[in-house]
């Protein structure tokens, strides 16, 4: 039987660039599905939650972030939210909500694809490597990630992360005890073409600790190096926040 496709839900008010975004879409293999405002958005990803989502921010009935928050709810599909040139807050405010990544109006064709590429590659469970490498849990302190099963506890409860935040929890867990550069994360997360884009980070790394740490202004787990990086602690009872 031939391989299932990548199925992608593109939501834009915009009939031009939705056809636009679709077509291209298809011609690189993808089924697509399209979603001319929020709320049709969100009950297409209710009903059968697609491989990715491409998420206009302005769009009627139900904008981009109230449809993010409201799929962030019960479903870690991958989201690329699009933002006007020059709302940089749109961005920051869209990374907060839960989405993955954002690409800005106006776009080529080229970085569409690519932004798809890198979120879907990040979107993997488990890549090649770690299938190889990493098939045991790791505890720190009472956070344990079972690698095999892409699972994350805390104090035995399951703590439900997106993608981005497994891949950014797990590499520092891989890690732990030892500093890992702003540079360093996204290049392993992210990829390298986002190397600098540290407000990526920071975002992901505010909604980590608000769902891991007790005090999320006073993490024990996820600690800062300022102007360095971050780490993840190897004995997180006795750390303070830096």
């Amino acid at each position: 039987m031939p391989a299932k496709k990548t199925t992608i839900l593109t939501a834009d008010d915009d009939p031009q660039l939705l056809r636009l975004v679709m077509r291209n879409l298809q011609l690189e293999g993808y089924d697509v599905i399209t979603a001319s405002d929020g709320q049709q958005a969100f009950d297409l990803i209710e009903a059968q939650p697609p491989d990715l989502v491409l998420l206009d921010v302005m769009m009627p009935k139900m904008d981009g972030f109230t449809v993010c928050h409201r799929v962030r709810e019960f479903s870690a599909v991958p989201i690329i939210i699009i933002t006007a040139r020059g709302q940089d807050q749109d961005k920051v405010r869209g990374l907060d909500l839960g989405a993955d990544d954002y690409l800005t109006k106006p776009f080529s064709v080229d970085e569409l694809l690519a932004r798809v590429r890198a979120v879907l590659r990040r979107a993997q469970f488990i890549t090649n490597e770690q299938s190889q490498t990493l098939r045991t849990t790791a505890i720190i302190g009472n956070l344990s990630i079972d690698y095999a099963q892409h699972l994350v506890m805390m104090k035995d409860k399951e703590v439900v992360l997106t993608p981005t935040e497994y891949r950014i929890l797990s590499y520092l867990a891989q890690n732990v005890g030892r500093v890992v550069t702003q540079d360093l994360l996204l290049e392993h997360v992210w990829g390298a073409e986002y190397v600098g884009e540290g407000h990526m980070l920071q975002v992901n790394i505010n909604r980590l600790r608000r769902k891991i740490e007790l005090d999320s202004t006073h993490p024990r787990y996820i600690m800062t190096k300022v102007g360095i990086g971050y780490l993840l602690a190897a004995h997180p009872d006795s750390s303070s926040a830096t």
